[in-house]
């Protein structure tokens, strides 16, 4: 039964399997399950006829909380394809799902035990695509829709930045809840014609045994990834063949970056994205210069620098990063948030950063994380990027601490790579050698983990938190 064409992503199902139905789609990287371009569609014809006879119609928003990742992939093919809102949440997470299920907009769930329609409601009827919830790692996650057509213009964007072709092979082990797994892995992937090899999470211990398995020629991954693989002596066997590493979600320390390809001699591309964009922003450029430390140029979009009234910026000066395009929400899917925009179409990011002369995107924070000391803003990262210059730390945070004198002083909780006893005395001693007196943290603290999203951006929320309960007589 043909499925009816609601969506740019049925259209290119639709081409992919008239040109290569045979082809190899997508690939489970614990199982020898394969799914082509031919089974995809026949899933999302599937899918239609499932969801028409359990009275989901389009424009109806659907939870999804699925484990295995092809069917998890297969499900949200099957929801936006046929015209569907499909609103994925980490299986792992019963929590996360009783609050979608809560929004009285959700009329169906898809979990490992099947469909369900939910009784007594009645559909808000949405363009096809996705509701995400921002990641929430510095306050409270705002809820965001994204078009089919703005998942398919940056999903193009993305394949034509990386120059997919039909072969190449990605390996993602990112959850695919999260819009970075869902448009730059997978529908870039339907793009572009390739493979993509699925995991259901990161294995430091397998990594480049499944790459060199399955003969990846990119990587999908975030800073967390390339922080843990960047100091191991295991690498790939082909070097040559994987074109590159994608680093995304959260910033990637320049010490992380050159110690990760002097090890493996493989080249990490650096980009800036949010779920607000459909994912990617910018991109360091393939064939061109990739600077360290900055995320490349704007793709797909228009970016600019502004200062405290508004105005842009010129070359050199940081500001608050404004964004516009085709991939980018007008509007958040509630009430919550609507201050960020503004009557053009320009979207307030709440990142702090810079534009050099060549145009390169150099990123510093977020307004949110800046600590007030005495009245001089300091910013969390460029303490960061000097704690992580230490081989031994494999992620580090910085917050405030309220202080009865000087407003906040910054305070460090970093993770080691093992058992390091003199590692806070010697980053400490980093600290006072690197930093200006005012910036050197006030105390240092080892931890064994930070609070994290699924893709690795420490909730920096959660941390602030843990700090005044632990020093709740420093507190105003």
């Amino acid at each position: 039964m043909p499925v009816e064409r609601l969506s740019q992503l049925a259209r290119w199902i639709d081409e992919a399997n008239a040109e290569h139905a045979d082809i190899t789609y997508l690939a489970d990287a614990r199982s020898a399950r394969r799914v082509s371009y031919g089974e995809t569609a026949e899933a999302v014809a599937e899918w239609d006829e499932r969801l028409t006879d359990a009275g989901v119609p389009a424009g109806a928003t659907v939870a999804t909380a699925v484990t295995d990742p092809l069917d998890a992939a297969l499900t949200l093919l099957g929801l936006i394809a046929t015209g569907r809102v499909a609103a994925p949440v980490d299986p792992a997470a019963p929590r996360a799902l009783d609050r979608r299920l809560a929004d009285p907009n959700t009329v169906a769930a898809i979990t490992d035990d099947g469909l369900q329609r939910l009784e007594d409601r009645g559909p808000t009827r949405r363009p096809a695509g996705v509701l995400l919830s921002s990641s929430g790692s510095t306050g409270e996650p705002k809820q965001v829709l994204l078009s089919d057509a703005q998942l398919a213009h940056v999903a193009a964007t993305v394949a034509d930045s990386h120059q997919l072709s039909p072969a190449d092979i990605g390996y993602c082990p990112l959850p695919l809840y999260h819009v970075n797994a869902e448009v730059v892995g997978l529908l870039a992937t339907l793009r572009s014609g390739g493979a993509l090899v699925l995991d259901r999470r990161f294995s430091r211990s397998a990594f480049w045994t499944t790459v060199d398995a399955y003969k990846a020629t990119w990587v999908n991954a975030v800073p967390a990834i390339l922080a843990l693989l960047a100091g191991d002596r295991t690498t790939t066997r082909d070097p040559g063949r994987i074109r590159f590493v994608r680093s995304a979600s959260a910033p990637l320390p320049v010490p992380v970056l050159r110690r990760f390809e002097e090890t493996h001699h493989v080249p990490v591309l650096e980009s800036y994205g949010m779920t607000e964009a459909a994912s990617q922003i910018t991109v360091n450029p393939l064939n061109g210069e990739r600077r360290p430390g900055s995320v490349g140029l704007p793709v797909g979009g228009e970016l600019k620098v502004v200062g405290d009234d508004g105005r842009d910026l010129p070359a050199g000066e940081s500001g608050t990063i404004r964004i516009r395009g085709a991939g980018v929400i007008r509007h958040y899917a509630t009430a919550v948030g609507a201050e960020r925009f503004d009557a053009d179409g320009w979207l307030d990011t709440g990142d702090l950063g810079r534009l050099d002369e060549d145009g390169y995107v150099w990123l510093v924070g977020r307004s949110s994380e800046l600590i007030n000391r005495s009245g001089e803003k300091i910013l969390p990262r460029e303490i960061e990027d000097v704690l992580r210059e230490d081989p031994a730390v494999r992620d580090a945070v910085v917050v405030g601490r309220p202080d009865p004198v000087l407003g906040e002083v910054p305070v460090a909780y970093v993770v080691g790579s093992g058992d390091d006893p003199g590692l806070a005395d010697r980053l400490a001693e980093l600290s006072r050698a690197a930093l200006p007196r005012d910036r050197r943290p006030a105390e240092i603290t080892v931890v064994g983990q930070l609070p994290t999203t699924g893709t690795g951006k420490v909730l920096r929320a959660e941390v602030a938190a843990m700090e005044r309960a632990a020093h709740p007589a420093a507190s105003p």
